[in-house]
């Protein structure tokens, strides 16, 4: 995808939609990475400087129970449990995970059951409360807006994780890898305790029969039953039809879009022409995959372009385009706030002064085959021979896909599990070549990497935008770190806003 960069004025009417979203939203948002790259102390960071906090909600009920089991550092996570509305399951939580020295050197993190969509109320209550801790952390003792970021494509957990959210009084939910067209109606219900679903695609079974994901928050007593708020819902999109269908199909009402091109870090959507890839074999995208901005305005809704726009000039070419503002999410991973390991961070900034680092637009890498951006960082799992040496094992599996089996079974599946157990699920040995486990490498790029029983400990894995060289710009002589409140300060350079 490519955006006309041209300081084009447009109509006056464009002008002032832009303006009156301006005084409801800031311009800047926050991307929203996981695993818990944008964490709350991130997210607050940001929100405290008058911007759109996001945390991420990917594999959050996970996130919390490791957290817990290294201890608890400062407390965080027993204090927002405490705050949370279901004093009792909070209790079960602490007592069932919580270990204050820790866990002892190299022990394995206890694990939740694999999601299913038969999965229990234990795992239920771990990602609705996953999201409430999140949020509620972000929020904590200011009036600034924080958002929550999910994958349309890890379905099982979400509408838990965003009951959770919403208990904490989350502003805004964004939403991308995949068409999140059921969402809109799901916070609508929420919001008044009622039960909601999502249809769970499943491979080999038509759409319109696919099963549903159930969740009932009239099933946790405790909680108040007034109205909560409604959080704004923000589709992450790559077309004008997809803006147009989410716009005019939706379940329910949408507030705005994030456009997102395939220079951004993370999943990207796959180019919308016939397969091409390039001499180092990534992804060819091409005018098909350009966006009408101006198509997008007419819809009506304020929207933020995302994928290399993170420096000044980008901002004032968004505006120009009739964008309310950007999102950024590079430059905020590896400030001081980011979940990112501290080793990975000061690795990156060392290799970005020396020279550069390069991100490379992988086809394979991600289990769900969408594009997936991986920065080339030694000692994770963008070197082949840890790739190589790696037992391949799925013990979190939020990636994987729902298939329809020979007993007409819905069953789960990953690229990157056991070559013989994913095609003893029917499916293809040429899709598992490349795959990585992104669940546990993103995990150990947050500093929770698993101990296997087999005596290893999970290699991290990047993901970046093809923008990392821009944190130069962020890094005064000597340093080798920089601040949340610095990325604001330079992309505002200049402004009052």
């Amino acid at each position: 995808m490519r955006f006309d960069r041209n300081l084009t004025p447009h109509s006056p009417s464009a002008k002032e939609r832009v303006e009156s979203a301006l005084r409801e939203w800031p311009s800047i948002i926050q991307g929203g990475m996981g695993i818990a790259i944008s964490h709350w102390p991130l997210a607050r960071a940001v929100s405290l400087a008058g911007q759109l906090g996001v945390v991420s909600g990917t594999s959050i009920d996970s996130v919390l129970l490791r957290r817990l089991q290294d201890g608890d550092v400062g407390g965080h996570m027993r204090r927002a449990l405490a705050a949370s509305p279901w004093p009792d399951l909070a209790e079960q939580v602490i007592s069932r995970y919580f270990r204050p020295d820790g866990r002892m050197p190299n022990q394995p993190y206890l694990r939740l059951p694999l999601w299913t969509l038969g999965s229990n109320r234990w795992q239920e209550t771990l990602a609705m409360l996953g999201g409430f801790v999140e949020v509620w952390l972000a929020k904590s003792s200011h009036a600034g807006r924080v958002g929550i970021n999910l994958l349309t494509k890890l379905a099982l957990p979400n509408l838990a994780v965003l009951y959770g959210a919403m208990q904490a009084n989350v502003d805004v939910v964004l939403m991308g890898a995949g068409i999140p067209r059921e969402i809109p109606g799901a916070l609508d219900r929420l919001a008044d305790h009622e039960p909601a679903s999502l249809r769970c695609e499943v491979a080999g079974m038509p759409s319109a029969e696919s099963p549903l994901i159930r969740f009932d928050p009239r099933s946790y007593e405790g909680a108040s039953q007034v109205p909560l708020r409604r959080p704004a819902f923000f589709p992450i999109i790559s077309s004008y039809s997809l803006a147009l269908l989410m716009a005019k199909k939706a379940t329910g009402k949408v507030q705005g879009f994030v456009i997102e091109g395939p220079t951004a870090g993370g999943h990207n959507a796959p180019p919308r022409g016939p397969k091409r890839y390039d001499s180092a074999g990534q992804p060819v995208y091409d005018e098909r995959d350009a966006v009408d901005l101006d198509a997008v305005a007419a819809l009506g809704y304020p929207f933020w372009l995302a994928g290399g726009f993170g420096s000044p000039d980008a901002l004032e070419t968004a505006r120009a385009q009739g964008a309310a503002g950007i999102q950024v999410g590079t430059l905020f991973a590896y400030c001081a706030e980011s979940g990112m390991t501290m080793d990975l961070k000061k690795q990156a900034v060392a290799t970005v002064r020396a020279s550069s680092v390069a991100v490379r637009s992988d086809p394979q890498a991600s289990p769900t085959g969408y594009p997936f951006k991986v920065a080339d960082i030694e000692g994770t799992l963008s070197n082949q021979a840890l790739y190589d040496a790696r037992e391949r094992v799925c013990d979190l599996g939020y990636l994987r896909e729902a298939y329809l089996n020979p007993a007409g079974e819905v069953g789960f599946r990953c690229a990157a599990e056991p070559v013989n157990a994913f095609v003893s699920k029917g499916g293809r040995a040429e899709d598992t070549e490349g795959r990585k486990c992104l669940c546990n490498g993103l995990m150990a790029t947050a500093g929770f990497p698993q101990y296997q029983s087999s005596g290893t400990v999970e290699s991290p894995i990047v993901t970046s935008g093809d923008a990392i060289g821009q944190i130069r710009a962020l890094l005064t002589p000597g340093s080798d770190t920089y601040s949340a409140q610095d990325v604001i300060d330079y992309l505002t350079r200049g402004r009052s806003t």
